[in-house]
C-alpha cells in the first residue's frame, strides 16, 4: 500500500489540559493574589481621583492605537468581515475612550484600569503571552506637575503592594530628535542611524559620519542627578533645558518621599517609548528580571486630527505575584455537617473564612482549613 508523505506544516498533536505556550492557569493562592494585588494598585489610583474604565479585550484593530502590530493576535470578525485584534496593551484602548466616549469631560481627565492583555510571543525576560496590566493615564496634560503626580501614584501603588527596592529609569525619548531639529549635525548619517548608533553606544560610528556632537550624550547616563549635570554642560536648547528642569524636579521629589528609591537617567534610551514624547520611565523592583512598569508623555489623536497631551503608566501584575506579594493570610474554619447557618455567618463578619462541611466526618485538614468550629467555639485544627 502506497504511503502519503506528511505535510511539512501539520500542527503538533495536543491533549487534553495543555495550554498554547506562553500561557498558564493561575491556581489557589496565587490566583488570590493576583486579584488582590490589582485591587491594591487600583485602590491607590483611586484615592488620587482616578476613576476607573473597562475597554473590551477584542477591538478592531484600526481602533487600537497603542502597541505594535506585530505584537497583536488578528482575526476575522465574522459578523463584520473587518479585521479584530486581541488588545496586546490598554492604553491605547483609555486614549480612545478619553477622546470619543469622554470628549466632553473636563480636563485633565483621570482614569484607570485593570486587564488581560495578549501578544504574539514573548521575550527573554517576559516569556509569557498574557499578562494583567494595571495602570492609570491623565488626559489633557503632561506637564512637570502631571508628570510628578503620575510618577508618584506609580511609585505609591507598588510599594502599598510590598515590592522592595524600587527604582526608577528615566530616559527622554524624543531628545535626539529634538537636538536635530535644533542644528545639532548629523554629518552624513541619518536620525534613525544616529538612534541606533547611540542605542548600541557606538561612538566610533558617530565620529565617523560626523555626528560626533551627540557622543557626550553617551556619557550623560547613570544616577539622575550625575546626568543632568553633564547634560548641562552641552549646547542644548532652551525646550531641552525646561525639561532637565523638570526631570530634576521630579527626582528630587521621588527621593524625599521614598527613602530608598534609586533614580537613574539614560537621557537617550528609546526602546519600547517609541510613542512617548519629553519623558518615558520604567519601573524596576527586587527580584524581577524584567521591569514591573513603564509609562510616560505621549499624545492622543482626535478625529479631527488634533493632539492631547497626557501621560500616564502601565504595571505588570503577574511578576508581583510570583514574587509572592498578595497572599492574604485568612483563617479558615471548618464548619462540620448540621453547624446553624447563623454561626457561619457571625464567624464570616469577624473575619473568618468560613468551608462548610458536606460530609459527616470531613476533616479540617482535608478543606485546607487551620481551624475547626467545635463545642460551640472556634478550635485549632
Amino acid at each position: 500500500m502506497p504511503t502519503h508523505p506528511q505535510p511539512a506544516n501539520r500542527r503538533p498533536k495536543t491533549s487534553f489540559g495543555h495550554l498554547p505556550e506562553g500561557h498558564r492557569d493561575r491556581l489557589p493562592p496565587q490566583a488570590q493574589a493576583l486579584a488582590s494585588l490589582v485591587r491594591t494598585l487600583t485602590d491607590v489610583c483611586a484615592a488620587h481621583g482616578y476613576e476607573r474604565v473597562a475597554p473590551p479585550l477584542i477591538e478592531y484593530e484600526a481602533s487600537l492605537a497603542s502597541g505594535s502590530s506585530r505584537e497583536r493576535l488578528r482575526f476575522t470578525d465574522p459578523v463584520s468581515q473587518m479585521t479584530l485584534a486581541l488588545r496586546s496593551d490598554i492604553t491605547g484602548q483609555v486614549g480612545r475612550i478619553a477622546v470619543t466616549r469622554l470628549a466632553g469631560q473636563a480636563r485633565p481627565l483621570r482614569l484607570m484600569y485593570a486587564g488581560q492583555v495578549a501578544r504574539v510571543r514573548g521575550d527573554q525576560l517576559s516569556p509569557e503571552r498574557e499578562r494583567t496590566q494595571a495602570g492609570a493615564e491623565l488626559i489633557g496634560s503632561d506637564s512637570a506637575g502631571a508628570a510628578a503626580e503620575v510618577l508618584a501614584v506609580a511609585v505609591e501603588a507598588l510599594t502599598a503592594t510590598g515590592l522592595a527596592g524600587l527604582s526608577v529609569d528615566l530616559t527622554m525619548p524624543t531628545l535626539v530628535a529634538d537636538l536635530a531639529a535644533a542644528g545639532w549635525a548629523l554629518g552624513t548619517a541619518s536620525l534613525a542611524q544616529v538612534r541606533a548608533w547611540l542605542d548600541g553606544k557606538d561612538v566610533g560610528a558617530l565620529r565617523s559620519a560626523g555626528a560626533a556632537q551627540f557622543v557626550p550624550l553617551i556619557a550623560a547616563a547613570g544616577p539622575v542627578q550625575a546626568a543632568l549635570a553633564a547634560l548641562k554642560l552641552l549646547d542644548l536648547p532652551d525646550a531641552v533645558l525646561a525639561r532637565l528642569d523638570a526631570i530634576a524636579m521630579l527626582a528630587g521629589g521621588l527621593a524625599s518621599g521614598q527613602a530608598d528609591i534609586s533614580v537613574t537617567l539614560d537621557p537617550t534610551e528609546r526602546h519600547g517609548f517609541e510613542y512617548q514624547t519629553w519623558l518615558g520611565f520604567s519601573l524596576f523592583g527586587a527580584g524581577l528580571m524584567a521591569e514591573v512598569g513603564r509609562g510616560g508623555a505621549y499624545m492622543v489623536a482626535h478625529a479631527d486630527g488634533r493632539q492631547e497631551a497626557a501621560i500616564g503608566f502601565s504595571l505588570y501584575v503577574d511578576g508581583l505575584v510570583d514574587l509572592g506579594l498578595g497572599q492574604e493570610a485568612r483563617p479558615r474554619v471548618l464548619l462540620p455537617l448540621g453547624t446553624m447557618a447563623a454561626v457561619g455567618t457571625s464567624l464570616r463578619e469577624q473575619g473568618w473564612i468560613t468551608v462548610a462541611g458536606l460530609e459527616s466526618g470531613t476533616t479540617a485538614a482535608a478543606l485546607n482549613c487551620s481551624h475547626v468550629w467545635a463545642n460551640g467555639a472556634v478550635a485549632a485544627a
